[in-house]
C-alpha cells in the first residue's frame, strides 16, 4: 500500500467513495428497492442503476442525498457514439447525475484513438451539460498497458470526470497495479474509480490509500458495518482510562 494518503478518518470519507453497484441483470425490482434502501441506510455516494430502474429508483431515492446514477455502452462500449448519446440524453432527462460509459473496446484495440477521444469528448460536453459527471470504464482485462495509458491521456484531454477499472463483467477487474498507473497518469485532471473485487473493508481501504476518489461495491453493507466496528474500537477507551488512537 502507498503511504502518501492517510486512511479515512471518518465514517463519511469511506462511504461516500461508494457507488452501490445495482447492475446485474438477474435482479428483481424488489432487489433493486432493497439495494436502494442500504444506499440511504449508509449515505453512500451514489447508486449504479441500469437504465430501466432509473425511474424507480429515482422516487426510492428522493431526499436521500446520494446521486442517482446509470450506465452508457454498457457493458461491452460497442454501440455506436450516436446510440450512446442518446442513452446519455435519456438518462439525463430521467434525473441522472453521473453516467459510467464503457470505452470502445474494440476501438481502443484497434488503435483507432481519434475515433475514442471524439466519443468521450461528445459525450463529456452532453454530461457536463446537463449537470452530471461522466465516468469512463476502460475494461482494463482487454487492455495492454500502453492501451491504459492512452485511455488515460484521452480522458484527461476530454475533460472526463473519472477514469474507471472494468464492469465487473470481463475475466478481471481492478488490481492495485492498475489502480496505480491510472492515478499516476490521470493525475489531479481525471478522477480514478476502482471497480470489480472491492468486496472487503480491507481492500476498499487498499484503493483509498492508492488513491482512487470512488469505487464500486455491491457488498457495501458489510465493508460499511465493518468501518463503523473499526471506527468504534478505535475510539473505545483504552485500559488506562484513555482514548485510543483515531488512525
Amino acid at each position: 500500500m502507498d503511504e502518501q494518503r492517510q486512511p479515512p478518518a471518518t465514517y463519511e470519507e469511506l462511504a461516500k467513495m461508494i457507488d452501490h453497484s445495482l447492475l446485474r441483470p438477474e435482479l428483481s425490482e424488489q432487489d433493486v428497492a432493497e439495494g436502494c434502501r442500504i444506499a440511504r441506510e449508509y449515505g453512500v455516494a451514489a447508486v449504479m442503476l441500469r437504465p430501466s430502474d432509473v425511474d424507480l429508483a429515482s422516487r426510492w431515492l428522493a431526499g436521500s442525498g446520494v446521486r442517482l446514477g446509470s450506465v452508457a455502452g454498457f457493458p461491452h462500449g460497442s454501440s455506436t457514439t450516436a446510440s450512446k448519446l442518446y442513452e446519455a440524453q435519456d438518462l439525463l432527462r430521467r434525473g441522472v447525475k453521473e453516467v459510467d460509459m464503457v470505452i470502445n473496446i474494440g476501438k481502443m484495440i484497434s488503435r483507432e484513438f481519434q475515433y475514442v477521444e471524439s466519443e468521450l469528448l461528445q459525450m463529456a460536453n452532453i454530461c457536463h451539460q446537463g449537470g452530471a459527471v461522466l465516468k469512463v470504464i476502460f475494461e482494463n482485462a482487454y487492455l495492454t498497458e500502453d492501451l491504459k495509458i492512452i485511455a488515460c491521456k484521452i480522458c484527461k484531454r476530454t475533460d472526463v470526470d473519472f477514469a474507471k477499472t472494468s464492469t465487473g463483467f470481463a475475466p478481471t477487474g481492478a488490481t492495485m497495479e492498475d489502480l496505480r498507473l491510472m492515478v499516476r497518469v490521470c493525475g489531479d485532471r481525471v478522477k480514478v474509480k476502482a471497480a470489480g473485487g472491492v468486496r472487503t473493508l480491507e481492500k476498499a481501504l487498499q484503493v483509498h490509500q492508492v488513491g482512487c476518489a470512488r469505487f464500486g461495491a455491491t457488498a457495501t453493507a458489510a465493508i460499511l458495518d465493518d468501518w463503523k466496528a473499526h471506527l468504534a474500537a478505535q475510539a473505545a477507551p483504552t485500559p488506562t482510562g484513555g482514548l485510543g488512537p483515531v488512525s
